[in-house]
């Protein structure tokens, strides 16, 4: 009988550390914490430069609004050199393009295309006040900022403009702006520094519901059609880039606000 009075002992004193050790929270025998896993800046910063990288490249899925973990890390990149220096460099790398060119024929056909927004103009004033695109994309609200006509030059690509018609290129700016805008449009891009191109094309109200790269090839299309040789062309949405009638070299400017609907 006496060894299992020992047996029993032995069981009751391990019971009752056992039982002391879960009720201790300095205990060695530790459970995992059913909080949420905290991720630290330099973490963020890693995933929201590997997401950036993804939406510029054209990577990723369908998108509406940047990650909301991603908010500060954007405010931080458009506000700071680093937004600057890859606008400048894509300004450097097709002004170097821009004059390897043979434009010997001289018949007026090499064509450069611009964008406006995001790339001859700047709305970073507008996404200031919008959240830097953790807000949904308001049409109407962004419209309100469009008529103002406010947008200031993107200085880097003020730099390629100019450079472009100094050497002779024929200059279209081809827009999803609507066509009731063309007046302030001018104006915003004449005041900005904007000057001499051959033709600015905006959205017609039939056009409204076509989406940009369709309605972008389409009037590239137009263009060849025209007899134009379309040498460059330089915007910070892949829409504005793609699809048909391409030119011979495209430049992507940065841009982790714009959307893809």
């Amino acid at each position: 009988m006496r060894i299992y009075h020992v047996i029993f002992l032995v069981v009751s004193l391990f019971s009752s550390a056992f039982s002391d050790e879960l009720s201790d929270p300095s205990s060695i025998l530790q459970y995992p914490s059913e909080e949420p896993k905290r991720v630290d800046g330099d973490e963020v910063n890693l995933h929201c430069t590997s997401w950036r990288f993804a939406a510029e490249t054209n990577n990723l899925a369908p998108w509406s609004t940047i990650p909301a973990e991603c908010a500060d890390y954007v405010k931080d990149y458009v506000l700071g050199e680093g937004y600057v220096a890859d606008l400048e460099r894509v300004s450097e790398e097709a002004s170097v393009f821009a004059s390897t060119v043979d434009l010997s024929a001289g018949d007026g056909k090499d064509a450069w295309i611009f964008d406006i927004d995001e790339t001859l103009l700047s709305n970073l004033p507008y996404y200031i006040d919008h959240g830097f695109g953790l807000e949904l994309f308001d049409h109407s609200e962004f419209d309100k900022w469009v008529e103002r006509g406010v947008a200031p030059a993107i200085a880097p690509s003020l730099k390629l403009y100019q450079r472009v018609v100094d050497l002779g290129y024929r200059v279209f700016l081809l827009t999803g702006r609507k066509e009731s805008h063309r007046l302030v449009t001018v104006e915003n891009l004449i005041n900005a520094g904007f000057h001499s191109w051959d033709k600015l094309i905006l959205r017609s109200p039939d056009e409204q519901h076509k989406v940009a790269t369709l309605y972008k090839s389409e009037k590239r299309d137009e263009m060849v059609k025209e007899g134009y040789r379309i040498r460059g062309n330089s915007g910070d949405q892949w829409s504005d880039l793609l699809g048909s009638s391409m030119s011979q070299r495209s430049f992507k400017l940065a841009n982790p606000m714009y959307y893809i609907p």
